[in-house]
């Protein structure tokens, strides 16, 4: 049964994730940039999509670190992000806050979909089950997606509303180092993003989610 959950979660994450980065180009396409479009990336081809690190390399380690120790938690990973030049935009003063808006605000709206579903529709409880992993996976991911660290959503966000004339020296920080701190908010961290995608599942759902 691990294996098959395992499995099913894997597909859950990457579809949500392909999702994400759909909504950031898509966004970004109305407000006048094709970059995405011209690059092949709108699209739910998975192969467009991979991310070596991302997509198969951490979720690897995570589904072996789980199996080894006996530990049962949230299989993590992420796709390469679209293409974006905001440049192109046509709002030059929210547009780049709108694309990364985007991508969390559509996560969560699948969520909150299959969380009513579940909350107010009957059905088998082994399928009630399988829509509560496609709910906490799209909290998890939003969530995720709004920490302040290059090169997730929440940076985009953070820089749009710090001074340039005051932060410019720690957005440079961030620019630079971002990435490695976010590798160790992964491992050190995402037991408290996976918390708060356990509290919303629970207020949408009513019910209480375990894997």
């Amino acid at each position: 049964m691990f294996m098959e959950i395992t499995i099913f979660s894997i597909i859950v994450l990457f579809l949500s994730v392909v999702i994400h980065e759909l909504a950031h180009g898509s966004v970004a396409l109305r407000l006048g940039d094709a970059t995405a479009k011209e690059a092949g990336r709108l699209t739910l081809n998975p192969l467009k999509h991979i991310d070596l690190f991302g997509t198969i390399i951490l979720p690897l380690i995570l589904i072996f670190s789980y199996s080894t120790s006996g530990f049962s938690g949230p299989i993590f990973g992420w796709a390469k992000p679209v293409p974006i030049n905001p440049f192109n935009f046509k709002d030059q003063k929210w547009g780049a806050l709108k694309v990364s808006l985007a991508g969390p605000a559509t996560n969560f709206l699948i969520a909150i979909i299959f969380g009513l579903i579940i909350r107010f529709a009957q059905m088998p409880d082994q399928l009630s089950f399988l829509f509560g992993i496609i709910v906490f996976y799209n909290f998890l991911w939003g969530i995720f997606n709004l920490v302040p660290l290059p090169p997730l959503d929440g940076s985009w966000i953070l820089f749009r509303f710090l001074p340039d004339k005051i932060f410019a020296n720690f957005k440079i920080f961030l620019s630079r180092y971002g990435f490695f701190i976010l590798i160790f908010f992964i491992f050190y961290g995402l037991k408290w993003v996976s918390l708060l995608a356990y509290i919303l599942f629970y207020f949408t759902t009513g019910r209480v989610f375990a894997l």
